[in-house]
Formats: C-alpha cells, structure tokens, sequence
C-alpha cells in the first residue's frame, strides 16, 4: 500500500492537470457546447430510442446491430455503479462535503472530454462481424498511425476495467451484502464470479440487451428514494449546498494537501464514475448505428450528466442530509448508514439491492471493454478466453480484498489510461470539431445530419464506415 500510494501521489497531479487542461480547451474550441447543446443531446438520444422500438428494427440483420440508445445504455452500465454509491461516500469521507463540489466541476468541463473522444470513435470505427467496433485504440492507430500507442492503450484497459475496476466492483458489493445480511464475502465473490462469466461469454448484443432492461429500471429507483428523501430534508438542502460549495475553497481544502483533498478527491472519484475522458465509454460508443458521428458524440455527453450531476448528486445530497459523513464509516457502509438514518433498518436492504444491480451491470459493460481491445490486438480466441478467465478470478478476489488496496489499484491503472488517451484526443481533436460544425450547419438548414467520408477529404483514407 505505501508503493501503491507513492505512485497515486504523483500519477494524481499529472492526471488532474491534463484533464483540467483539455477539458478547458475542449470547452473553447466546441463554444460551449456542453451547455449549449442540452436540448440536442435529448433529442438524439429519444429518437434513437423510438428507432430502436420500431418494427423494422425486428429484421436479423437489425437485431445484429448496436442501436444509439443501446449503446447509451451499455456506456451508462458501465458509469453508473460503485462511484455513484461508493464512489462518491469515499470522496466525501476523505475529501470532505466540498469534494462534492469538485464532481460537479469536473463532469461539466469534462463532459468535452466525452463529446470529443466518442466522436473519433464513431470516426474512425470498423466494421465488426455482428457490429462495429472502435474506440481509443482504432483512432489512435488509423488517426495517428502509431500502432505501439494503440496498443499500450489496448492493454491498459483491458487492465483497467477488466481487472482492477471490476475488483472494485465485487468488493463494493461484498461489503454491501455482508453489512446487510452478514453473508461471507466469499460465498457473494463465488456467486458473482459465475453470473458474471455467465453473460460475458455472451456477445455485445446480449450485454446491450440485458443493460437495456436493467440501467433504467436500477436508476429510476434510485432516484425515487433519493427524491423521497431529499424532500423530506428540504428545509436542509440551502444550507448543504452552501456548506458544499464553502468546503470548496475552504484553507483545508485549497493548502493542508497540496492541490487541495476537496478537489482531488472530487476528481478522482467523478471521473472515476463518469469516465469523461478516461477513453473507456468510446468503446462502446463505437458500436452503434448512426448517420453522423456527432449524434453519438451527444448522447454520450448526456451521460456524464446522468452520472454525475443527476445520480452522483443523489448520493451526496443522502449522506450529507443524514449527517452520517461524520460517522467514521467509508465507502459503501456510509452510503448504508446514511439511508437507514433516513428511512429505517430497510435502507440498508436497499442499498444492498441497488449496488448489486448498478455495480453487476457495471462488471458487464467494463468486461466489454476489455474485449473489443483484445480484439483489437489479436485475433486469437484463447487471448479472449483467458481474459474472461482473468475477468473471474479478478471479481473473485476484489470480493474478499481490502478497500484500500482495490481502490488504489484502480486509481493508478485509471491514470495511466486516462493520460494516454487525453493525449489522442488532443492530438486528434480538431477532427470532431470539425464534424460538430457541421453538424450545426446541417441542423440549421432543417437537415437531420448526415455524414461523408468526403465532409474530411485529408482523413478520408483513414476510415473505414463512412464512404
């Protein structure tokens, strides 16, 4: 743990500098488009719904494809999880309530990040045998030609989610259950190692499919509560917005830890959850079907909102409202504690409920992950087999692992990929924009968007989907 530490220490910096950095510079190139572009963001992601539900999507060759909106809801399972319930009590529990604060800023800047590199997916996307594939390692290689960066980035997230998040994960929902029920957390590794490598050995279609059903349903609930309780607690909420944004720039928070607890606690955990930047979520943002790569650019920018500034919100509005962050308890516990203080011994059970529905999901879409890159570097199926192997007994041992040590793993292999795709996407940014202003173009003459390898005649040759 104190090599572990060492290295976060200063892997920490690095990051945070870089993702403030292109965030800022993302957010000037694209004129705001964060704010400015709410409304298109909802529509894209409705009409790739209503697309997705029509009936000529019933054909075989449909059925083999990804939809927008699936893929929307693969990119959510996989954000939407531990960071959200554990994430964020861990960020307040040793950042303080002005961590909070810090989440917000980074999911706002950050959700640039998003747009930008799920964009370039799309981009620079490959035809798959049942879909398409993309992602951080595809336009590395064909945008920048470099194929030892492809694959350095292949190979850390494979590490990264496959592994160490999915660690994370299984812990999170050990100590969930063992704090409810006071089941043996490795009966709950046992059973979770075999769900999962039950639907892993499936196909995208089949994680799609089964994330489409159950993201929708975890996160309405979710939010029900916390809406519940967060009205209950009304009077409270001016006071803890303002002790929120205080803890910010508090002495503590700004010089007692150097960049300051608040902020890198917010941040680390924020893009922890919302993965903005991180190049995991093009992925999966890669696969869908659409006319123009901006509208998948939106939609996963609608995400990081979702996450973030909706779900995220939640959790640090139930924590501070009961007053628990003060208890002494971390993690998943102090997310327990908080809803049982404010709806009795049943928020324990629900809590438990909901981290395993929102972290299970989560271990799916990150496996997916690592998939889609190992498929990048071979072809070989027992390169595949032997990470789904890898995959299992990673969530077998995070379920009985420390905290400490599965976040901390996590947090290192996060910055490693993290600066290894900020550095792409800066590389290759321009190329986005470009395509967002014509997509804006497009809008403004009444045209639902389309797009054409000739639109960028000097990186024509470097896709693959678009002709």
């Amino acid at each position: 743990m104190e090599i572990l530490d060492i290295i976060n220490e200063y892997w920490s910096y690095v990051l945070i500098v870089m993702l403030l950095f292109s965030a800022l510079y993302f957010t000037i190139k694209t004129r705001g488009m964060q704010f400015t572009m709410i409304g298109e963001m909802i529509k894209e992601l409705i009409n790739s719904g209503k697309k997705n539900n029509t009936k000529e999507n019933n054909s075989d060759k449909e059925k083999k494809t990804v939809s927008s909106f699936q893929a929307f809801a693969v990119s959510i399972a996989s954000r939407v999880g531990t960071g959200n319930l554990a994430g964020v009590a861990t960020a307040i529990a040793v950042g303080g309530p002005g961590a909070v604060f810090w989440m917000w800023v980074i999911a706002l800047l950050g959700a640039t990040n998003a747009f930008i590199e799920s964009t370039l997916a799309q981009l620079y996307k490959v035809k798959g045998k049942d879909s398409f594939m993309g992602g951080p390692a595809y336009y590395i290689k064909y945008g920048i030609g470099n194929k030892l960066w492809a694959n350095t980035f292949a190979v850390l997230i494979t590490i990264t989610f496959g592994l160490a998040y999915n660690s994370v994960q299984s812990n999170t929902i050990a100590s969930a259950v063992n704090e409810s029920i006071g089941l043996s957390p490795t009966i709950v590794g046992i059973i979770l190692t075999i769900m999962s490598l039950a639907i892993i050995c499936g196909s995208i279609q089949r994680i799609s499919r089964f994330s489409e059903i159950v993201v929708p349903i975890m996160a309405l609930s979710y939010i029900a509560l916390a809406i519940v309780i967060i009205a209950l607690n009304i009077a409270q909420i001016p006071a803890i917005i303002k002790l929120i944004v205080t803890e910010a720039f508090s002495i503590e928070s700004t010089i007692g830890g150097g960049l300051g607890m608040a902020m890198l606690m917010g941040i680390k955990r924020g893009l922890f959850s919302n993965e903005a930047g991180e190049g995991s979520a093009p992925n999966v943002a890669a696969t869908a079907s659409v006319t123009h790569p901006v509208k998948q650019g939106l939609i996963q920018t609608l995400a990081v909102y979702t996450d973030t500034l909706i779900i995220c919100t939640c959790t640090a509005l139930i924590i501070l409202c009961s007053g628990a962050f003060n208890s002494g308890a971390d993690g998943i516990v102090l997310t327990q504690v908080a809803i049982t203080h404010e709806i009795g011994p049943i928020g324990t059970h629900f809590v438990t409920i909901a981290i395993f529905l929102f972290a299970f999901t989560s271990i799916i879409g990150n496996y997916y992950y690592g998939e889609t890159n190992i498929q990048f570097m071979t072809a070989n199926k027992w390169a595949l087999w032997i990470y789904r192997a890898a995959v299992g007994a990673m969530v077998m041992i995070g379920a009985i692992a420390s905290l400490d040590l599965v976040w901390a793993l996590a947090d290192i292999t996060m910055g490693m990929m993290t600066i290894c795709n900020l550095a792409a996407i800066l590389v290759l940014g321009k190329y986005a924009i470009i395509l967002l202003n014509d997509y804006r173009s497009q809008r403004l003459k009444g045209y639902d968007p389309t797009y054409h390898s000739s639109t960028i005649p000097k990186i024509a040759s470097k896709t693959r989907c678009w002709e």
